[in-house]
């Protein structure tokens, strides 16, 4: 197999350094994705997102030949499908960009070869992909659940990375590996194991799909206790972080920490997807997605109160001269990723309610086009400090935490994250 080559579908947070990972161990990797830019940018050995090494791996993968970039596929010998999934507004999930993806690689597939659905997608997608390849190419056979051979073998491996480490958990994580029949599995997993250093263990395609959903979903429901918790402490006038480390002291008790709400681009979305193939039975989990999608509201709704109560003591300054800042817009601690970011869309809201704005995020250059708005300023922490009339802490990252004392001598806080605790 020295020969071997592979397409990856979607160049973003985890095609790329999927096709990186591979090119890294010499395979010849073709990058195929819809913007223009991000395949110059990486043809010339840069990237066009931030993540930790990748910029390094993705320079030296260019330039000794193993990976490119292209916006059509190519023959290979392995497809890789790592496009978005999201969710409409009714919470169904879209799948157009699978489809698509799935469609295009259809007139480049030869007898023989291996596709890999690596995108967080809803039960039987993987059996959609197979159907939808189908169509696309009669001439070919393509495998389904009854376990019959195909000339096309079709299997799932959700990644499971974490932004930041990200080139790492590709190589070091087990990988789940579902086939829609077993010898699609078998192919599958030998294709991962020639970069994967844990373990990779097969199943069928229905059980790697719900696996992945699960594994987001049993998050999402912890973090909802956690919230729901700092929702009926604030009610009853009990302080949830100390509360928490009191029960936590219990040998099977592991309670997580409140926070604004649930970003990034998994925790957030994924849970829907098992709502929409069951809603009948995942009450709990539908439950746990309201409970974190509200939470942003319930922070507004703080700020809200503690705005008009500076109003009716100070009657004289307008909501307009009020400030709030906002400490953080990321969507969790020392990172600048702002995929789905909770803090993000409590300060595009804050600044709605017709006071200024102040937003102090030490992880990014500038801010992002949403909050760009004549009554919000990207501004240091001390400025903010000195000027806020609110301070609304919305992500516990470092600095925050190294001038907490400060932080909290501000005249009104809103900690959504325990700084204080």
């Amino acid at each position: 197999m020295s020969s071997l080559k592979i397409v990856v579908m979607g160049l973003g947070y985890v095609g790329l350094p999927t096709a990186t990972v591979f090119a890294s161990r010499r395979i010849e990797v073709l990058g195929v994705d819809v913007n223009e830019h991000a395949i110059n940018t990486i043809n010339s050995g840069n990237i066009h997102i931030v993540e930790p090494a990748l910029d390094i791996a993705v320079r030296a993968a260019v330039t000794e030949g193993y990976l490119k970039a292209a916006l059509e596929p190519a023959p290979a010998d392995a497809f890789m499908i790592a496009v978005p999934t999201p969710f409409k507004d009714n919470k169904e999930p879209d799948m157009i960009c699978v489809e698509s993806a799935t469609r295009s690689i259809a007139p480049f597939l030869e007898k023989g070869n291996l596709v890999v659905l690596e995108s967080t997608s809803p039960v039987g997608t993987s059996e959609q992909i197979s159907a939808w390849l189908a169509e696309e190419r009669p001439d070919l056979s393509f495998p389904h659940s009854a376990g019959e051979d195909s000339d096309i073998r079709i299997a799932h491996c959700p990644e499971r990375v974490l932004p930041g480490h990200v080139i790492r958990e590709l190589v070091e994580n087990d990988r789940v590996i579902g086939g829609i029949t077993p010898k699609c599995a078998q192919q599958a997993q030998a294709l991962y194991k020639r970069v994967v250093q844990g373990e990779c263990v097969i199943t069928t395609a229905r059980t790697a799909e719900m696996a992945k959903l699960t594994e987001n979903s049993f998050r999402d429901v912890n973090i909802a206790f956690a919230n729901e918790l700092s929702m009926i402490c604030d009610h009853l006038d009990i302080n949830v972080w100390e509360m928490i480390r009191l029960a936590n002291r219990h040998p099977r008790v592991s309670i997580l920490t409140p926070g604004p709400g649930v970003g990034g681009h998994c925790i957030a979305v994924d849970p829907w997807f098992i709502v929409d193939s069951a809603p009948d039975q995942a009450r709990l989990i539908r439950l746990a997605r309201e409970v974190n999608d509200y939470k942003p509201e319930w922070v507004l709704e703080k700020v809200e109160q503690a705005l008009a109560k500076i109003h009716s003591e100070q009657p004289s300054r307008s909501r307009q001269d009020l400030k709030v800042a906002c400490l953080g817009v990321a969507f969790k601690p020392n990172i600048d990723d702002l995929r789905e970011s909770p803090a993000l869309h409590i300060a595009q809201a804050i600044s709605k309610l017709g006071s200024q704005v102040l937003v102090v995020e030490p992880n990014v250059k500038s801010l992002p086009n949403c909050l760009i708005t004549a009554s919000i300023e990207h501004v240091n922490l001390s400025d903010a400090l000195a000027q806020a009339d609110v301070v609304c802490v919305l992500v516990r990252h470092s600095l925050f935490d190294e001038h907490a004392h400060s932080i909290n001598a501000a005249a009104v806080v809103i900690d959504t994250v325990g700084l204080a605790g």
